[in-house]
């Protein structure tokens, strides 16, 4: 597998010496959304902590513009370029909404984040509260606003849109498609239909740790994912 940007090949791995995602093979082009669908429990989020360091795969390789990052460290890939939002712990309570999303920036100021906080005024309202008083929804505006903020050219996000209310999942889309559009790669861990539809270039779908289904989202029946998506 060869030619893109992010590129998952043949990643094998889970906890310890167990299993969970087999052999799944995904490569991300420049500028371009996949959208990684499934069951819960089938190894989606495993996937995405193998690729980005969280854990060490048991086989495979991961490369990031051609530059083999295979079990590098969380700090290693996001000096080079790769965001990760995870599904839990998705901020640090302890610290102020402010702190969160300047933790990572050198100068710690938020001039530049005022395109954000015009989309979600939420958090600029509390940027002196401390992040484990927000909901969870609002905690996950905080955690993609993080990752966008981070400038990296591949984000992936677990989850986005959990606890999340409809008006700001469209806000959220609207938010991905603009980075792609300026070049940015994602891979979204995703079951949230409303979303997919609004920023999927292509889509994945694992069961029982392996990908049954990759095509062009343009070529996949609704049907097709609903099938994959309920018990």
């Amino acid at each position: 597998m060869t030619g893109g940007y992010f590129e998952i090949e043949k990643i094998s791995g889970g906890y310890g010496s167990g299993r969970v995602v087999r052999d799944v093979s995904i490569s991300i082009g420049r500028g371009e959304v996949v959208c990684l669908l499934g069951r819960n429990g089938v190894g989606k989020s495993t996937l995405a902590k193998l690729a980005c360091g969280f854990l060490r795969p048991l086989s495979g390789a991961v490369r990031l513009a051609g530059h083999e990052i295979t079990g590098a460290r969380p700090s290693e890939n996001l000096a080079v370029g790769l965001t990760y939002c995870p599904q839990e712990r998705v901020v640090f309570d302890d610290l102020t909404v402010a702190e969160n999303l300047s933790l990572m920036r050198a100068n710690r100021r938020l001039d530049d984040l005022d395109r954000y906080f015009q989309v979600f005024p939420r958090l600029s309202e509390r940027l002196r509260q401390h992040a484990g008083t927000l909901s969870g929804g609002e905690k996950k505006l905080l955690s993609l606003v993080r990752g966008l903020a981070e400038g990296s050219d591949m984000i992936v996000i677990d989850e986005p849109t959990e606890g999340v209310q409809f008006e700001n999942v469209v806000r959220m889309a609207e938010l991905i498609v603009a980075r792609k559009n300026a070049g940015a790669s994602f891979l979204v861990v995703e079951q949230n239909l409303t979303l997919v539809d609004r920023i999927a270039d292509r889509i994945v779908i694992m069961d029982h740790g392996e990908v049954v289904l990759s095509a062009a989202a343009s070529e996949v029946d609704r049907e097709d994912i609903l099938t994959h998506l309920t018990v």
